[in-house]
């Protein structure tokens, strides 16, 4: 709902796009989150002379270290390292251990795991060697997250969202423009998911990012871990919060909702500006317990990221939660007036200025380069973001239509009929009629009808409950004979939809790697950061996989093709090819190498599309030599997709 005309929407959304392409553009600093390995010491796959004291990796964002963060095991699995992994100097982004002294020459295994300071859990593996590399037998395990342990999680995350927006929306809704039973219903319920994913979200944390069963969610000492760290702290100060906001719903829906006649208009104002300052506080600072605790709070300047992620949640709750109560409230039928809508309607504009001005830093912070908007993942689901909000601006301005079209009329009620002044003859005939009534119902009580002793509590409860649904029938009837309410209801309700779309793809947002993070990934793993320095091999790997999807134009042949094929960085490119040779350009393409038995991977890296029929990655590490499994995913059409699984010798 926003008070855009048609005249002003096109030159709005044209400015935006503009905006957006100024802060994508050239000049934007060095930022990520979402941690990677950005460089070793000593470098992935290189050989040194003489074993160094300790192994040393560097990441993109500040790291959570526990005892097992790093692990450097020798040729025969053992591990060497002296444990309790520490910061280099206070630098959150670094990771250190130190090794036992006199170990043999040979290649060892460095297999690390951690949680990244935006709370998502990252692992991996990379191998040196001592003197000359030789044959290894390491098993590597990473923490992998349980596979229901992992689903219960992120719709523990999808319901908080959702539970902040109407919690937040709803009450704005009602203190600012109506308050009715169906917009307590929206924010009361907000309140109870979000108290309900947040104390989810609290027992799940130590076995999410430990990749334990879902048995160790009532593990106290796990649970005393998690509260130890910035995602657990995070959580246990929204539930604290969350009390705090009880009160508050308790005196809007209570107290302050009722007319109380005693209540000077004075004071009925103290207790207003009183709620609307506790609210302001208590909303903010539910939206702090994310933006401390997700990107916000890693990458480049933090100090000025958080405070804009708060506003940004804010103007996403106010907007979205505020639309899911006027709906509510046209859904159900009860009265609300042309100008209480025309309130939100310049609230909701509001909130999107607010959202426009922060998403457009966030994108810029995020993402950092048109290249990185178009050909990360992050970025396309950014795109699909605002494609989306740019759906929903269409649709406002229809809403708006409608609801200049909008009545004052209580839709809910009869229209009554004009009561004339009493005559002095009436007023003086009610004493005798009333008299006379009086002696009626007597008459009746001491000998009831027949058809009143027949009469069990049961029949009358039923024909109470009939009477209900031939009220409540007609007066939907009487709703849907206001044209202007019914258009609204349903230009709102497709708004909605779409706003269910936006709170998934932004949840999806807040678990992806930053389109920024994977570029600088990239480019520290071809600048040698993160490089491999042994010698090459003596020919790369090539992969022939044949494919077919089921569906139109669904056949063909993918060749893999690996260079060096060599522990380290590998460049990786793939042709696909159609049944008569000829090269095909497919819709998506992506590939994973999993080392099964050492339980490393799967292993993925964002293939570069290029000519017609084919894509290429460079900078692709694979940390050990052996049998690896590629796993090759086809998609071809919306809807015609395969995965096909072959094996690789890694020399």
């Amino acid at each position: 709902m926003k008070t855009l005309t048609a005249g002003r929407l096109l030159p709005v959304l044209g400015t935006l796009l503009a905006a957006l392409l100024c802060a994508l553009g050239p000049g934007a600093g060095s930022a990520s989150a979402h941690a990677a390995l950005t460089s070793t010491d000593p470098a992935s796959g290189s050989v040194v002379p003489v074993a160094p004291e300790k192994v040393k990796l560097t990441f993109s964002e500040g790291v959570l270290l526990s005892a097992d963060s790093v692990r450097v095991l020798d040729p025969q699995g053992k591990r060497v390292d002296e444990g309790k992994p520490a910061h280099v100097d206070g630098k959150s982004n670094t990771a250190s251990v130190g090794l036992a002294g006199g170990i043999a020459d040979g290649t060892y295994t460095v297999a690390w795991q951690a949680v990244s300071a935006d709370s998502h859990p990252v692992a991996g593996a990379f191998t040196f060697s001592i003197g000359a590399p030789s044959k290894t037998a390491a098993k590597v395990t990473t923490a992998k997250a349980d596979p229901v342990v992992d689903a219960l999680y992120t719709t523990g995350r999808y319901a908080a969202y959702a539970g902040y927006l109407l919690l937040v929306g709803g009450c704005v809704f009602a203190g600012v423009c109506r308050s009715s039973r169906p917009v307590q219903r929206i924010a009361v319920g907000g309140w109870i998911t979000l108290f309900a994913a947040t104390s989810a979200l609290l027992l799940l944390r130590g076995p999410y990012t430990g990749g334990k069963g879902l048995g160790a969610a009532f593990d106290l000492t796990l649970l005393g871990d998690v509260l130890a760290t910035k995602p657990g702290a995070a959580l246990l100060s929204r539930l604290l919060l969350l009390s705090a906001a009880a009160v508050f719903l308790a005196v809007l829906f209570g107290s302050y909702a009722r007319e109380d006649g005693d209540r000077t208009g004075m004071e009925r104002r103290d207790v207003a500006y009183g709620l609307a300052i506790g609210g302001a506080v208590v909303a903010a600072g539910l939206a702090a317990t994310w933006a401390m605790a997700e990107h916000a709070s890693a990458g480049l300047q933090p100090w000025l990221a958080m405070p804009v992620d708060v506003l940004h949640l804010l103007g996403v709750a106010v907007w979205l939660g505020g639309l899911a109560s006027l709906l509510a409230v046209l859904w159900t039928g009860a009265p609300i007036r042309r100008a209480d809508v025309q309130r939100f309607s310049r609230l909701a504009f509001t909130s999107v200025c607010v959202l426009v001005a922060t998403g457009l830093y966030q994108s810029w912070r995020q993402v950092g380069s048109w290249g990185a908007l178009t050909g990360t993942e992050y970025g396309r689901w950014l795109l699909l973001k605002v494609a989306l909000v740019t759906g929903m601006l269409g649709l406002a301005y229809f809403s708006r239509r409608w609801t200049d079209r909008l009545t004052d009329r209580l839709t809910d009620r009869r229209p009554a009929a004009k009561k004339a002044a009493p005559s002095a003859k009436a007023v003086q005939a009610k004493p005798v009629q009333a008299k006379a009534a009086g002696q009626a119902r007597g008459a009746k009580a001491a000998s009831p009808s027949p058809e009143d002793k027949d009469t069990s509590p049961e029949r009358a409860a039923q024909l109470a409950r009939q009477r209900e649904a031939l009220e409540k029938a007609a007066g939907q009837r009487r709703r849907d004979a206001d044209e202007g309410r019914s258009g609204l209801r349903r230009s709102v309700l497709a708004e909605a939809g779409v706003a269910v779309a936006v709170l998934a793809v932004t949840t999806l947002l807040t678990g992806t790697q930053p389109g920024r993070a994977e570029t600088e990934q990239r480019q520290a793993a071809s600048s040698g950061g993160a490089r491999t320095t042994a010698p090459d091999a003596s020919g790369p790997a090539e992969v022939k996989i044949p494919y077919d999807t089921g569906g139109t134009n669904g056949r063909g042949t993918a060749v893999v093709r690996i260079d060096p094929a060599r522990s380290g960085d590998n460049t990786l490119g793939v042709s696909v090819t159609d049944p008569a040779g000829k090269a095909v350009d497919v819709p998506e393409l992506e590939v994973s190498f999993t080392e099964t038995r050492k339980n490393i991977g799967p292993l993925r890296t964002s293939l570069k599309r290029g000519p017609a029929g084919r894509w290429q990655a460079s900078g692709f590490q694979l940390p050990m030599a052996g049998e690896w499994q590629l796993t090759l995913t086809v998609r071809t059409s919306d809807i015609d997709q395969i995965t096909e699984i072959r094996n690789v010798k890694i020399n």
